[in-house]
């Protein structure tokens, strides 16, 4: 089994071991400053997730990068990765935490081994893995403008379209209600206009048929009397 298949199994914790979770989540309370600041960032990472969807799970494929970038910064030496195997080694072990913190650190102790260099070679790791969420970052907010901003932007075009689209139709319809009325009008002036032409026509007909009778009454009346 190569290290990063180890550093996997004594880092990923199965399914019904809580209390080993709290015992590994205690460990990386004693590696100083640098462990509270990634704590803080995990805090955040799982109230931005709360806030903006389902919170996170522990996936294989996140796990596999950290750790392979814990194995390709590995130490020379006795270090806390060493630790950590001689903790997983006695996880099954009859004794109470922290007996078995103390056993484990008995060998070390052999190889000249103190807590300060653990607790700093701990440091080191967690300030991998700091490096680490800040490519990440950085590759989730290029991710995010890409996916996210581009379509972002072609909303905002859509909804500035359809707000200019919205305010044609309302100005288009104002000026069809004006032609309308404009044509209702026009209509009224047009059937009164035929009502006068038709009764000026048949009012000039009538005065040309009565005088055109009264003159085609004297033609015949010359004519039948005068000779």
């Amino acid at each position: 089994m190569g290290l990063g298949d180890r550093l996997k199994s004594w880092f990923i914790i199965e399914e019904g071991t809580t209390s080993k979770t709290t015992k590994t989540q205690k460990t990386k309370s004693t590696s100083g400053k640098n462990t509270s600041a990634a704590k803080s960032s995990a805090t955040k990472a799982t109230n931005t997730n709360e806030s903006k969807g389902a919170a996170g799970q522990v996936t294989d494929k996140f796990m596999s990068i950290l750790l392979a970038a814990m194995d390709k910064n590995n130490l020379d030496g006795f270090d806390y990765l060493e630790f950590k195997q001689s903790l997983k080694n006695l996880e099954n072990m009859p004794m109470d935490e922290k007996t078995r913190y103390q056993s484990a650190f008995a060998m070390a102790k052999t190889m000249k081994v103190t807590p300060e260099h653990l607790v700093k070679t701990a440091d080191h790791y967690v300030a991998i893995l700091q490096q680490e969420e800040q490519k990440f970052g950085q590759a989730l907010a290029a991710q995010r403008s890409k996916q996210i901003g581009g379509r972002e932007q072609q909303m905002a075009d859509l909804e500035k379209g359809i707000k200019a689209k919205a305010e044609q139709i309302k100005r288009l319809t104002q000026e069809i209600e004006a032609d309308q009325k404009t044509l209702a009008t026009m209509k009224e002036e047009i059937s009164g206009a035929v009502v006068k032409v038709e009764t000026t026509k048949n009012n000039f007909v009538a005065s040309f048929n009565s005088l055109v009778a009264h003159i085609q009454k004297d033609i015949d009346n010359m004519k039948k009397y005068l000779k």
